[in-house]
């Protein structure tokens, strides 16, 4: 007999915008989430949240995810 335990974690970011008072925007965001099976990852989705609305869920792999950085460094090194 072989017995099986298994640690499952679901770690999840939400990031939202700010509120505005503007009726023209909407909040929205991003929601990441990751599920970790005996401390391996076992994926990561990414769903966009517009208003109260969410999108379905989009599994990225690590070279996805790492793409992903680059371009949001990126865009903050010009935002500053």
């Amino acid at each position: 007999m072989k017995r099986v335990v298994s640690n499952i974690q679901n770690l999840g970011f939400t990031i939202m915008n700010a509120p505005s008072n503007d009726k023209k925007v909407r909040a929205g965001g991003i929601i990441l989430d990751q599920t970790i099976v005996n401390n391996q990852s076992e994926g990561v989705s990414v769903r966009l949240i517009n208003g109260t609305k969410k999108t379905a869920a989009i599994k990225l792999d690590r070279e996805a995810l790492s793409d992903l950085l680059v371009a949001v460094q990126e865009v903050l090194a010009v935002e500053e």
